[in-house]
């Protein structure tokens, strides 16, 4: 039965993702390219794949429905795809994940900010496409512990959206991301496939997701303090 369930979830996956991809792909083709378009397909994929996989996902506090940064902690690859089912945005991920089959062609197509972390020039740019995204009436959405992980709290964040965030007045709203196997965190040096072959096994994977108060400050350390320390006290209280 397990072996049977993977198989099958991992069927649906690749082939809904690419029929998606495909359709956004077409739909640019012949209308020309509408990001907004691509992220209501986008939602729409998310919102259908999330109960389909076998996620059991429960979605708390008001969702912002204006220009922010949203700043998550990050436990599993599947941490943007529980935000995208709700929020028209703007992720910004690994250079890597470009190179994946289909859905980094998928990705660029829907939304998204690549970044080089480990190039210096590359992050100033992304932070300032961010800025200017945010202006246009965009969502951001950002994992600054820049990696995953399995702690109860969060990682140090990087500073560098907090300080852009102060300087430009953006509101920065936090989400906590909370899953109730520790199994599910996706951590270390275990493929893609390995972990989501092993999860897609289960039968459920159980997931919240809480969207908290907008916060703003022209101080970015303070901001950074604040942001972080309600993804903090949620997830210690779950």
């Amino acid at each position: 039965m397990k072996t049977l369930r993977i198989i099958l979830r991992f069927l649906f996956f690749a082939l809904y993702t690419s029929w998606i991809v495909a359709r956004i792909a077409v739909l640019n083709l012949v209308f020309g390219k509408d990001i907004i378009r691509s992220m209501r397909i986008r939602k729409t994929w998310a919102s259908q794949l999330i109960p389909l996989v076998g996620i059991q996902l429960k979605v708390y506090g008001q969702i912002p429905d204006y220009p922010c940064l949203l700043v998550s902690n990050h436990r599993s690859y599947l941490d943007p795809i529980l935000v995208l089912k709700d929020v028209n945005v703007f992720p910004v991920a690994k250079a890597e994940l470009a190179n994946w089959p289909v859905i980094g062609k998928g990705a660029k197509m829907a939304g998204i900010l690549y970044v080089k972390r480990e190039q210096a020039g590359s992050r100033v740019g992304t932070i300032k496409q961010m800025q200017d995204l945010v202006s246009g009436g965009f969502s951001i959405l950002i994992f600054p512990e820049g990696t995953t992980s399995g702690r109860p709290d969060t990682l140090p964040f990087k500073k560098g959206a907090f300080k852009m965030a102060a300087q430009s007045g953006i509101k920065m709203v936090p989400v906590a991301i909370c899953f109730e196997d520790p199994a599910d965190f996706w951590v270390g040096k275990v493929s893609f496939l390995s972990h989501a072959a092993k999860r897609f096994g289960t039968p459920a994977i159980k997931v919240s997701v809480h969207y908290g108060p907008a916060f703003s400050n022209e101080n970015p350390d303070l901001l950074l303090e604040n942001v972080q320390s309600w993804i903090n006290k949620t997830l210690e209280h779950i």
